[in-house]
This record gives C-alpha cells, sequence and structure tokens, in this order.
C-alpha cells in the first residue's frame, strides 16, 4: 500500500459542533431528523446513505451493503429493493436488522437497531410511479443478487423490458418497500483525544430510555 494505514488518523478537531449534553434529547426521531437535516444543509454526500446489515439465520454470517433512506415515517425508516434479492431472503428469515449513517464531514453517525418488515403496496406502487422511468425499467431487468452471465444480457433484456412498456411501467410484484422499526439508536459525534460522545436511546414498550456510554 503507498500509506501506512497506522498512520491514517483523524483528530477530529477541524469542527465547530456543540458537544453532546446530558440534556441531549429525549426523543431518538426528533435527534435523528436534526442531525439528518444538518447533513443535508451541510452538502453532505448522499446524506440519505446508510449501510444496511442483515444476518443469515442458517450460517448466522452478516452482510451489509448501502442502500438509501427514502422515506423517515411513523417513527419507521423505509427503504426499496428487490424482494429476491440476498437481503430480502435474509430479512425474511431474520427481521433483526441495523442501519448506519455516517456524515464524516460532521464527524458523526448514527446506529440504528430494528425490526425489519414489508411496507403496503400500495405504498410501494406510489413511490415506483415517482421513479425515472430508466429506473423503473432497471427494477424489472435486475434479478438482483443471481449470477449475470454476461454485460451484453443485462442491456439486451433492458431493451426488452422497454418494448413491453412503451408507456406506463407497472411495479414489479418482486420489488417494494420495507420499513425498520427502531428498538436502539446510538449517536456518536466525534471528539479530540478519542473521547468521543456516544448517546444510547433503547426502547422499552412505549418509553425510550436513554443514557452515555464510553467511547
Amino acid at each position: 500500500m503507498s500509506k501506512n494505514l497506522d498512520r491514517l488518523r483523524d483528530e477530529h478537531k477541524d469542527f465547530d459542533l456543540n458537544s453532546l449534553s446530558d440534556s441531549f434529547a429525549s426523543d431518538p426521531f426528533s435527534a435523528f431528523q436534526e442531525w439528518f437535516d444538518m447533513a443535508c444543509q451541510s452538502e453532505q454526500p448522499e446524506p440519505n446513505a446508510m449501510v444496511h446489515s442483515t444476518v443469515d439465520k442458517h450460517t448466522m454470517q452478516p452482510s451489509s451493503r448501502v442502500v438509501y433512506l427514502k422515506e423517515l415515517r411513523k417513527q419507521e425508516f423505509v427503504f426499496y429493493t428487490n424482494y429476491q434479492s440476498d437481503k430480502a431472503l435474509e430479512m425474511e428469515g431474520n427481521p433483526n436488522v441495523s442501519l448506519l449513517f455516517f456524515w464524516p464531514g460532521l464527524q458523526r453517525q448514527i446506529r440504528v437497531q430494528g425490526i425489519v418488515t414489508k411496507i403496503d403496496s400500495k405504498e410501494s406502487d406510489a413511490y415506483f410511479e415517482s421513479r425515472p422511468r430508466s429506473s423503473q425499467i432497471g427494477a424489472w431487468v435486475s434479478e438482483q443478487s443471481r449470477v449475470l452471465n454476461s454485460r451484453r444480457d443485462l442491456e439486451q433484456k433492458s431493451i426488452e423490458i422497454s418494448k413491453v412498456f412503451p408507456e406506463k411501467v407497472e411495479r414489479p410484484e418482486f420489488w417494494g418497500g420495507y420499513a425498520v422499526s427502531p428498538v436502539k439508536f446510538e449517536f456518536w459525534q466525534g471528539r479530540p483525544s478519542r473521547l468521543h460522545d456516544r448517546i444510547v436511546f433503547e426502547r422499552a414498550s412505549d418509553v425510550w430510555n436513554s443514557y452515555r456510554i464510553n467511547p
């Protein structure tokens, strides 16, 4: 490697954000919205990108990938994907998932643990209709996570699907949304000397309990 990895270090000094006080927030969703809005306003790259992790119930092997938050509603995080993909099959067998938002320009991250369920098909229809035509076609073309013989096969299928839907593109039944209902949040703020701020919220019935943990 061209750089010594042990020398790559960020001292978390070049920012003017206040530390997280002991009275940080009583509602993790309000806190999330505040941080997310700041990430958008400060023009962080792809602020709605989140690392989505699942665990296979048979092998117990975790898998992670980046997906995009499309809505925060009813205290749920909503995203969309192919229902036949590897992550969908893993969620079907084990609905316990995690999400991770990381905004390096703000030296902040938020971890979310929760339970995932499919959203109503009408909601998936509405979102699918809002997508660009090219993305709608792509949903039909991709047999997500399956073996692909060649790039040419993918491009040829795209041409064929475009002919099938010369005007409106219907949502495929194998594509739609999921909602993650959180049971735990962790808000992390980078601090000098590795004395980072970490505030945790855990749900007990309908009550959120919060506490601070060591960096």
